[in-house]
């Protein structure tokens, strides 16, 4: 055993050496290579030191150009799965507002018209003279044009011109005449509609020209040229203004409501005229409570009522209350019309719920506040009427 462990000391230093002589024998080539290159060791170290920059700026740029093409092609996979269709077209069209103010800029053609008023009969006389250059609205890059002219004052009334074939220069020559007061002249607009005449579906518009009547010098005739525009979404017709009072006293559960007066009525008669009215209806939880009318106004678009209704409302309950004020046409011989209507109440809004809110705020105070007309889809989808029913009166 003894002389197994020398043996071992003996051969290990000659390993040693031989390993040794493995180590430096690397070492000893490097340095004879950087030896024979005539540069100084200092150029050589900055030399490696850019070769190694570069390199791992060449190995990022290849990263990052193998990540945008895979983020790109992600993309281009979820576009095309919400492509209804086998085109592409869809990746390259423009935003839904660059096309919408592409579509108002496109050329729709012009329109020569005239305005002459007579200022004793209270007349206008509007010319539709003639149109040129209008956008081509069939397939065969023609056009069927004709004309729907009307007044935002009074939209009930509205006239319409001859249709004419396959033209994109169609000559008119129609003259129509509407009966507008003075006074109303600076507030309302004259509105010139071509469209495109379609036998077997909708008819397409094509351009509008929009005058603001009060921009007009109306004592010489008119006649001029004006391009067409791109329609506006529709209009929301002026029903009419109303002024009334609220008060309400909670120590007598008394809600007292004054229909003083309207103006500016929508015009519901031949005549130009209305015969209005106002009803005035209380709305407790949803349903249909009491309800009170004034007189009948003849021939009036601005009646003036000065009418005072009272009603019981228990104090507990006048958060549950919708205080409904519509304004009628009476008609002899057909059923009565409604021109508009507000509410107000807690689940009013704007104006209205201010009106309310003022109320509660000042017990005792009459509170005077004018209202503009809404429509009457408008405001009963807004109350969710329920049922009728009677609620008897608290005490009896």
């Amino acid at each position: 055993m003894a002389n197994k462990m020398s043996s071992n000391i003996i051969t290990s230093p000659s390993a040693l050496t031989t390993t040794a002589a493995l180590t430096t024998a690397k070492p000893d080539f490097i340095d004879g290579i950087i030896n024979k290159i005539p540069l100084p060791k200092w150029a050589l170290i900055a030399i490696a030191v850019a070769a190694g920059l570069l390199l791992i700026l060449f190995l990022i740029c290849i990263i990052k150009c193998c990540c945008c093409k895979k983020k790109h092609k992600k993309k281009e996979k979820l576009n095309l799965q919400n492509i209804n269709g086998s085109t592409t077209a869809s990746l390259v069209q423009p935003d839904m507002e660059d096309l919408e103010s592409g579509l108002e800029n496109e050329k729709r053609g012009r329109l020569q018209y005239s305005l002459e008023y007579n200022f004793r009969s209270q007349e206008m006389k509007v010319g539709v003279k003639q149109a040129a250059d209008l956008k081509a609205m069939d397939s065969r890059g023609t056009s069927d044009p004709y004309v729907i002219v009307y007044l935002t004052s009074d939209m009930r009334k509205k006239y319409e011109s001859k249709v004419y074939r396959k033209t994109l220069n169609p000559v008119f020559n129609e003259t129509f005449t509407f009966q507008i007061p003075e006074a109303e002249m600076s507030e309302s607009t004259l509105v010139m509609q071509i469209y495109d005449f379609n036998r077997f579906a909708k008819h397409d518009i094509i351009g509008e020209v929009r005058l603001p009547l009060g921009d007009f010098d109306l004592q010489h005739v008119i006649e001029q040229w004006q391009e067409l525009t791109a329609a506006s979404k529709m209009e929301q017709e002026r029903l009419g203004e109303i002024c009334f009072t609220l008060r309400y006293i909670p120590s007598t559960s008394k809600l007292t409501v004054v229909i003083l007066e309207a103006k500016k009525l929508k015009r519901m008669d031949s005549s130009g005229l209305s015969d209005p009215f106002v009803k005035v209806q209380l709305i407790l939880n949803k349903k249909k409570w009491k309800k009170k009318k004034t007189g009948v106004k003849k021939g009036t678009l601005s009646p003036y009522f000065n009418e005072v209704f009272n009603f019981e409302v228990p104090f507990n309950q006048i958060q549950n209350i919708d205080l409904v004020i519509s304004v009628w046409d009476h008609d002899k011989v057909t059923k009565n019309k409604q021109i508009g209507k507000v509410f107000l109440g807690c689940r009013a809004t704007g104006n209205q719920l201010r009106h309310w809110s003022d109320m509660l705020a000042n017990p005792r105070r009459p509170i005077a506040q004018w209202h503009s007309l809404q429509l009457v889809e408008e405001v009963d989808n807004a109350l969710e009427l329920k049922s009728h029913f009677k609620l008897p009166l608290p005490g009896k």
